[in-house]
């Protein structure tokens, strides 16, 4: 029997982490070129994949060339093989394979693996999200922190966590580890899809940092922002990044 399309995101996010891990811990490649090697090893196997389980279906992936026919279909699937090349190449764990089922524009369906962390998280298995500690965390970039994050946290007093790849920071928030994930540095659909289809299943906020939803397959797939959070929080986030004039 086929898999639903939720199990087949999970099957695929899960089984490209395991092949990254063993290109990772062959120990034939050098830092510099194991990055390369993941990506396409994890994008191969999850190209002929999905042309095999869902041939019907439109296809938008980093490592592969974009292709308009993916503009007039329904359904898209949105891969990102790994998020987080530069952690994974430095053999830490904040990086993340990414697999996303788009309809009609939104973030349906999708699966984040984390394999350094032995974790899947999932939009049809969602986990309870730890309460908030009183003063909040919020997960920046570790190599390029946003101004305007800079600025949200300061003005929220939250504490600073630097982490990896932007499906790591998501589900961070998910894991109870943060509390805000607020990006404006620039991304691609692939960097956000999967990871919001999987918060917005647990009841997280998403949205651009104005404050407008965001919409996939689209022709120009650059994605500038992202806020990520508890619901209960993304009207303060969202006023204090009003305030800042470079956000406005």
């Amino acid at each position: 029997m086929a898999a639903g399309d939720a199990e087949l995101a999970a099957q695929l996010a899960e089984a490209a982490g395991r092949l990254l891990l063993v290109v990772r811990d062959s120990g034939l490649l050098s830092l510099k070129a194991l990055g390369k090697a993941g990506d396409a090893t994890a994008n191969e196997f999850l190209m002929h994949a999905l042309r095999e389980q869902r041939p019907d279906d439109g296809l938008l992936c980093e490592e592969e060339k974009d292709n308009a026919e993916r503009l007039s279909a329904s359904r898209v699937w949105i891969i990102d093989p790994v998020d987080g090349t530069r952690e994974y190449g430095e053999e830490r764990v904040d990086w993340a394979v990414h697999v996303a089922l788009a309809v009609d524009g939104k973030a349906e369906i999708g699966a984040v693996a984390l394999p350094g962390a032995g974790v899947v998280l999932r939009s049809d298995k969602p986990l309870v999200v730890p309460a908030a500690p009183a003063r909040l965390r919020m997960v920046i970039s570790r190599t390029r922190p946003a101004a305007e994050a800079l600025a949200v946290a300061s003005a929220l007093d939250a504490e600073l966590i630097p982490m990896g790849s932007a499906g790591a920071k998501a589900m961070a928030v998910i894991r109870g580890e943060a509390d805000i994930y607020l990006h404006s540095g620039g991304q691609y659909e692939w960097d956000s899809c999967a990871p919001v289809a999987v918060a917005l299943a647990h009841g997280l906020h998403c949205s651009r940092i104005d404050g407008s939803e965001l919409v996939y397959n689209q022709a120009d797939t650059y994605m500038p922002d992202l806020l990520i959070c508890r619901k209960e929080h993304a009207a303060r986030v969202l006023e204090e990044i009003g305030r800042i004039p470079s956000a406005a």
